[in-house]
């Protein structure tokens, strides 16, 4: 272990149009209550010593789990009126990953991610093969009703029918949003990252975002940072974003903070792209940046830190 490692942990619950007073007091309480949870989880597992993987895929899952975030049981609806879940892994000691994408009644899409990078001997396994190798391993599956939420099928309703499709981080007043992530830095110095979503409501075509492809939406190198990003998928893609963070550090010598704020703030809006991003370095600094109203957030470090927040 380094002396006086110090170790983090961050979560993000989505990026988009989170305005004040749009949301009841209760719906907020509720949200900062399901991102304390995850938190405390992951935060408990490093205070332990457990690695940085393990954190990141526990506080996912509670973020799975809760019906409020785009992800594992909140997925929004597709255009068939069915769930398609994407998710995404990796530790940055030796740049081991894992990612499914578009799986079908999977709860923990973040957990066969993770067999993936471990168990399969590949990094991106999709669809039907994914649920495959999912059963071989003895996921567990939920029935169609598990994903039911009656707020996301109203949303889906509203577009249902139409070419229109809809990010979870819309300007739909009282939208819920939500691609879940978490970014870790352990006592040891390893970083990893997690992310886990349902896509946009009424998407077509197998349509695939951001979220599972690593240096996109997800990426970690112990040399540079971790990184999970939330937002408009498309433009994530094509500006390599969680990589690009990365490279700025190792390339151009930026601090973490740095370059995620040149990433956000600088090339992103660039080509259209709005959204945010956690990371953590492997010095347990933490970064948060948005370009939108608000990103569901929090994190807490070694050092005494912690924050959880929704607006900006």
């Amino acid at each position: 272990m380094k002396q006086n490692q110090k170790y983090s942990v961050a979560i993000h619950g989505g990026a988009g149009t989170l305005l004040r007073g749009q949301m009841t007091a209760e719906k907020e309480k509720a949200y900062r209550t399901s991102l304390e949870n995850a938190l405390e989880k992951a935060y408990q597992l490093l205070d332990a010593g457990a690695p940085a993987i393990d954190a990141v895929e526990a506080a996912v899952k509670v973020l799975e789990d809760s019906p409020l975030f785009n992800a594992g049981k909140g997925s929004v609806f597709t255009a068939e009126g069915t769930h398609e879940m994407d998710a995404a892994i990796m530790e940055g000691k030796d740049l081991h990953a894992g990612a499914v994408t578009l799986v079908k009644g999977i709860k923990n899409p973040i957990s066969l991610a993770r067999d993936v990078m471990e168990k399969s001997g590949h990094v991106f396994l999709a669809g039907e093969g994914a649920l495959n190798f999912a059963r071989s391993l003895g996921h567990v599956f939920e029935e169609e009703r598990y994903f039911y939420d009656e707020f996301r099928h109203k949303q889906w309703l509203e577009i249902k029918d139409s070419n229109n499709f809809q990010l979870d981080h819309s300007n739909a007043k009282d939208s819920k949003f939500g691609t879940v992530g978490a970014v870790a830095c352990d006592r040891e110095g390893n970083v990893a990252a997690a992310t886990s979503t349902g896509g946009m409501t009424n998407k077509k075509f197998g349509r695939v975002g951001d979220s599972p492809i690593i240096g996109a939406g997800n990426y970690a190198n112990n040399h540079t940072c971790a990184v999970s990003c939330t937002g408009s998928g498309e433009y994530f893609i094509r500006g390599v974003v969680a990589y690009d963070v990365s490279a700025l550090m190792e390339y151009k010598g930026l601090s973490l903070e740095a370059a995620a704020n040149e990433v956000i703030h600088g090339r992103l809006p660039k080509i259209g792209g709005d959204g945010g991003l956690i990371a953590v370095d492997a010095e347990g600094n933490v970064a948060l940046p948005f370009n939108t109203e608000g990103m569901y957030r929090a994190y807490r470090t070694s050092g005494g830190s912690k924050d959880i927040a929704i607006y900006s």
